[in-house]
C-alpha cells in the first residue's frame, strides 16, 4: 500500500450491497448506528443507468469525499447486479483514493444464521449453501471465532469461499442462504467498520465479483 492513502481508523464508511433481487447504499458517519442512512432498492430493467444515478442522490459529493472506507458485497447473488455494484466500487475507491474491502453475500449473513440457529458451543463450523437450479449446491463455510452469544461480540471467519459442490455431506451442518436487505446492509457496515478500526487495508484492484458457476472461477 502506498502512503498516499487516506489515513486508516477514521470514520466515515461507505457499503454498497447486492442481493438476487435488489441493492443498496450504506453510509455511517461515525461508529453511532443511529449515524447510518441506508438505501434499497428492487433491481428495475435499466439498472446500469440507475444504479449511478441513485448512488448520486444517496450521498453527497462532501459525504463521499470524507469517507475513509468503501465495502462491497460480491455475491454469489444476482451476477449482473454484483458486477455493476464491484465495478462501482473499485470506481469510487479509486477515485477518492480510499481502500476497499470486500465480503462474499453468505459471509455477511453468517453471523445471522448462527444467531438464529444458536450456533455458539457445540457446534464451531457450518456451511451456508443455495441450491442451483441444473446441478448441486452453491457453499461456504464459517467458523465461529468465539461464542459470546450477544449479537456484537459473536465474530464469524470465512475459512471455505463460496463454490460448487456436488452434495451437501450429512456429516456437516448446513443452513440455506437467505437473504435479508436491510439486516445485511447493516452487517455490511458492521465488517466494514471492523475492517477500518483494525487498520485493514485492501486495494480496489483485487475486489472481483464472486460467482462460482462463470466459467472464468
Amino acid at each position: 500500500m502506498t502512503n498516499s492513502f487516506k489515513q486508516r481508523g477514521n470514520y466515515p464508511a461507505l457499503v454498497i450491497l447486492s442481493t438476487d433481487n435488489s441493492f443498496g447504499f450504506g453510509y455511517r458517519k461515525n461508529k453511532n448506528h443511529k449515524s447510518d442512512e441506508l438505501f434499497l432498492k428492487k433491481f428495475d430493467n435499466d439498472l446500469c443507468n440507475n444504479l449511478i444515478n441513485d448512488f448520486n442522490n444517496f450521498i453527497s459529493k462532501e459525504n463521499l469525499q470524507n469517507v475513509n472506507k468503501i465495502s462491497v458485497s460480491i455475491g454469489p447473488a444476482n451476477f449482473n447486479a454484483s458486477r455493476l455494484i464491484v465495478v462501482l466500487a473499485r470506481t469510487i475507491s479509486q477515485q477518492i483514493n480510499c481502500h476497499l474491502d470486500s465480503f462474499s453475500s453468505f459471509e455477511i449473513m453468517a453471523k445471522r444464521i448462527a444467531l438464529k440457529n444458536n450456533i455458539f458451543t457445540n457446534q464451531k463450523s457450518y456451511w451456508i449453501y443455495k441450491k442451483l437450479k441444473r446441478r448441486g449446491f452453491i457453499a461456504g463455510k464459517y467458523e465461529i471465532c468465539n461464542n459470546q452469544q450477544r449479537n456484537e461480540g459473536l465474530g464469524i471467519r470465512e475459512i471455505v469461499s463460496p463454490k460448487v459442490i456436488k452434495e451437501l455431506d450429512s456429516k456437516e451442518l448446513f443452513f440455506e442462504a437467505h437473504y435479508d436487505d436491510k439486516k445485511d446492509l447493516t452487517e455490511l457496515l458492521d465488517l466494514s467498520n471492523k475492517n477500518l478500526l483494525d487498520d485493514i487495508e485492501n486495494s480496489w484492484q483485487r475486489v472481483l465479483p464472486l460467482y462460482p458457476i462463470s466459467p472464468f472461477n
